[in-house]
């Protein structure tokens, strides 16, 4: 099939042009050929086809050819079925993926096809310096034929002719194999501005290489940045960047605060030893289950729970020893992990370590009988992609829904010693800015429900330590606490002043208020 637009006005902006049609897919095609789309541009009245007695010569005329057939990994379809009677959601998914896997041994990347083609006209492409242009703007600029020049006497080339696949999704790609007989196809055709013609060409190059660079994947991360830009409102989309902005570096900034306070730590008091191992865990499993649900998650989601469990994992080599050491020959496992303090407890330290395993045997008596219903709820009713998935599921939902209950030791904890002065408070308030930002994110980032879910969740918490930091235990700042941590002399000064002016502020603000009662 063909199309010929005609009267074509280079300079206008005001005009467009579609086309849609259907063509039959050649056997060749079928078995991983390569299928292209060619176009031509000539000026009014002269043809394309060197057959053609209106036929200008080579040097007249444009060329432009756009591969409709791509290659990418196979899709895999992973279906889903219930562990204890085995049988699948759905059988139609279950027999694709079996097929699709057996393909998947003797055809490891495919032919895929996207119907929509997007050609643009750059209509004001005044004095382009070709040999400065940079490589992914140069690529669509084409020489006129040798000698011909513009009327400044620089070196013609032709009008250009931008394919643009920026806006080209991945998740809209058609497999095509021998059951596929006819395509549709969409040709738009268009002008466009010629700034427009650079920022896009120049970021599809970057897409495009960042994709190889990942292994050439299924394009998910790309998918959903253009997601975002089609979709999103301009000024949502635009205090979306100002806000993943700050959320990295609120996000850095909580980190370094947290591994600070550890490093200056003098001893474990008022610390949850049994909370930052309960911390490892279920970031561990979080971490596992982010993996699992790679397709539904953002790499940023999955970097920050990883660099998190990171700097749980160090906490602990900072409160206690761990050892693996040899058991005795008749023991059932050859190792066990053997865990030690770090150094001989004091007084506050055994308390803490007291009101520790006191409250996390009230928290374990209330929650486990939700995990054990949770578990065979989810064993019977639900489906899963095999039994590490049920499992890691299965934590992730309960970690998810009651995960809140690791930091109520904590909170005990404050509550017995009468103190926060051993909680982090800056990295605790960079926490609290990235929790706002976290719900935020949560209508926009793609991320699987649960940990949506999550992310509200967190802000209880938060409030309640806020509320003992900031009104029932306030830390004072001109002397040095009693777990031997202290500000600088002006810190300690620069805090001191802003208390006593805020302190005048309101006792102004009340003898204002009497006065108008009176």
């Amino acid at each position: 099939p063909s199309v010929t637009w005609t009267a074509v006005e280079y300079s206008n902006t005001k005009w467009g042009h579609v086309w849609e049609t259907e063509w039959a897919v050649p056997d060749t095609v079928q078995h991983n050929a390569s299928f292209f789309l060619d176009a031509f541009v000539t000026r009014t009245g002269l043809s394309p086809d060197p057959r053609d007695a209106s036929y200008p010569g080579k040097g007249e005329v444009l060329h432009i050819r756009k591969p409709l057939i791509r290659y990418a990994p196979q899709k895999r379809v992973r279906a889903t079925k219930n562990l204890l009677s085995g049988k699948a959601d759905d059988d139609e998914d279950a027999a694709a993926e079996a097929k699709e896997y057996e393909d998947w041994k003797s055809r490891p990347f495919v032919s895929y096809y996207y119907p929509n083609v997007t050609l643009e006209l750059v209509g004001d492409a005044a004095n382009v310096a070709y040999a400065t242009l940079p490589p992914p703007v140069k690529q669509h600029v084409h020489i006129a034929r040798e000698g011909a020049k513009t009327f400044d006497d620089k070196q013609a080339y032709f009008p250009i002719l931008f394919p643009n696949t920026f806006w080209d999704l991945s998740s809209q790609l058609q497999p095509v194999n021998t059951t596929t007989t006819v395509l549709p196809l969409r040709v738009e055709f268009k002008p466009s501005g010629y700034f427009k013609f650079q920022l896009q060409s120049t970021m599809d190059e970057a897409f495009t290489k960042q994709s190889a660079s990942m292994g050439g994947g299924s394009g998910g991360e790309l998918d959903e940045i253009k997601r975002i830009l089609i979709e999103t409102n301009p000024v949502l989309l635009i205090t979306t960047v100002v806000v993943s902005v700050l959320h990295m570096l609120f996000e850095f900034l909580a980190f370094a605060g947290d591994i600070a306070h550890t490093r200056s730590r003098k001893g474990l008091v008022g610390v949850s030893v049994r909370t930052i191992l309960t911390n490892v865990f279920v970031q561990f499993i979080v971490l596992l289950y982010l993996i699992d649900q790679s397709e539904e998650t953002n790499y940023m989601i999955i970097m920050s729970s990883g660099i998190g469990l990171a700097i749980e994992a160090w906490k602990i080599t900072k409160a206690v020893d761990i050892k693996v050491v040899r058991q005795p020959a008749q023991s059932l496992l050859p190792y066990k992990v053997e865990i030690h303090d770090k150094h001989v407890l004091n007084e506050d330290e055994l308390r803490t370590q007291e009101y520790d395993r006191a409250a996390f045997k009230i928290v374990g008596l209330g929650t486990t009988p939700f995990l054990v219903g949770w578990t065979i709820y989810s064993m019977l009713y639900q489906s899963h992609r095999s039994w590490y998935s049920f499992v890691i599921q299965t934590l992730t939902s309960f970690v998810q829904m009651f995960g809140f209950v690791q930091l109520v030791p904590q909170l005990i904890i404050n509550y017995k010693l009468k103190s926060v002065a051993h909680i982090p408070m800056k990295a605790m308030m960079y926490k609290s800015l990235s929790t706002v930002i976290d719900d935020f994110f949560s209508f926009i980032i793609k991320m699987p429900l649960l940990h949506r879910l999550a992310c509200f969740r967190d802000d209880v918490v938060f409030l309640v330590l806020l509320y003992q930091q900031k009104w029932i235990y306030r830390v004072d700042y001109s002397r040095e606490n009693e777990y031997g941590q202290k500000f600088d002399e002006d810190e300690a000064k620069k805090q001191l002043d802003k208390k006593a002016h805020d302190e005048q502020a309101r006792i102004k603000a009340d003898g204002v208020e009497t006065k108008k009662t009176q």
